[in-house]
């Protein structure tokens, strides 16, 4: 295997390894059933020296294939010396769990994911232990129904498998030594998760940006163990965080290399724009909770149905209205009570 040109015609989740500065390579690593096709895992290379930006899911394809890209960069997996991930997600963690189990290096994770860590880690704690609280408020009774036959409602006892070990470095914002001749800028972006971090290489004109900056997708609001307050409010000043730095070239976790963040940042604040928009006009249409709001919206760029996603997609989706909708509340444009558990919306 020999590194392609990242401007090659192959579709960005092939695998194999990517040039994309000089000292930067990206190597696409698989997900299991997952729309999202594949993981960008990026290596910095500097002599011996070698970091990885996030590390994949620990599965065992993914874990051949970045053995495999690294060996096209004369390197293996014993020489990675840095894991810096954007987030706590399983997609991008647990591979650098897996590996600095077996050889070593250093883990860095932002600050702010240490107590949805310490609950996907813990006792006693279901894959969407908060979820299911927050479906709850927004009336999904019948999907909270799905999601417990699906990911079930009891506790589960931790196993050496679990993966959520504590990174070795809490990561806060400001300049990094990653190599001996790179400097990454840490920077923290919450809204996708509480802690979740780009890193910019100002030297090499570039920005590492994790899922908070996709090419193609809207990522996913506050989905996480440890749920925080108005997380597209947050996730929408992130945005504008990222829109006031210098434009660079976009390195995204799910995507193929673009060549500016602040074109797509662009188009995510008009996005959301529309759609606190449309999703304000469900409540005028009648609708009172993020459930009653979500059937009446459609969802991906095929305009989908609810109905028609999965159970985990339609989660997401219930979810997201419920965080479009709360900051409808605090920007005045709604009103909301409660009622028992159920959060009900109204025009002013």
């Amino acid at each position: 295997m020999e590194p392609l040109a990242e401007d090659s015609s192959r579709h960005w989740a092939e695998p194999g390894v990517y040039t994309v500065a000089p000292g930067v390579y990206r190597i696409p690593l698989p997900l299991p059933h997952d729309a999202l096709r594949a993981v960008n895992v990026y290596a910095i290379v500097e002599g011996d020296s070698l970091a990885l930006i996030d590390s994949g899911w620990a599965l065992t394809e993914a874990r051949e294939q970045l053995a495999a890209g690294l060996k096209a960069l004369g390197a293996e997996l014993g020489d990675v010396g840095q894991f810096l991930v954007t987030h706590v997600h399983r997609d991008h963690y647990t591979m650098a769990v897996a590996l600095r189990r077996e050889f070593g290096g250093t883990i860095g994770l932002g600050e702010h994911e240490a107590e949805s860590l310490r609950l996907a880690g813990g006792p006693g704690v279901t894959p969407v232990r908060a979820q299911l609280r927050s479906l709850h408020r927004a009336g999904a009774e019948p999907l909270v129904n799905e999601l417990v036959e699906s990911f079930g409602g009891g506790e589960r006892r931790r196993t050496k498998e679990d993966l959520w070990e504590e990174p070795d470095v809490w990561l806060t914002p400001g300049r990094r030594t990653v190599l001996p001749g790179r400097q990454l800028e840490v920077v923290h972006t919450p809204g996708h998760t509480a802690g979740h971090v780009v890193f910019d290489d100002a030297a090499a004109g570039l920005l590492f940006t994790g899922d908070h900056v996709l090419p193609h997708i809207t990522p996913s609001i506050g989905f996480q163990p440890a749920p925080f307050e108005l997380p597209l409010k947050r996730y929408l000043g992130s945005l504008r965080l990222v829109r006031s730095m210098p434009d660079r070239r976009m390195l995204p976790a799910h995507g193929a290399v673009s060549p500016s963040v602040h074109a797509r940042v662009d188009e995510l604040l008009a996005h959301h724009d529309r759609r606190l928009a449309e999703t304000g006009e469900t409540i005028a249409r009648g609708a009172t909770t993020a459930y009653e709001a979500a059937l009446r919206l459609t969802w991906t760029r095929r305009e989908r149905t609810l109905a028609d996603l999965d159970v985990f997609n339609r989660m997401l989706a219930v979810l997201e209205t419920a965080a479009h909708l709360d900051l409808l509340v605090t920007q005045g444009r709604l009103t909301a009570t409660e009622t028992g558990d159920v959060r009900h919306y109204a025009l002013p």
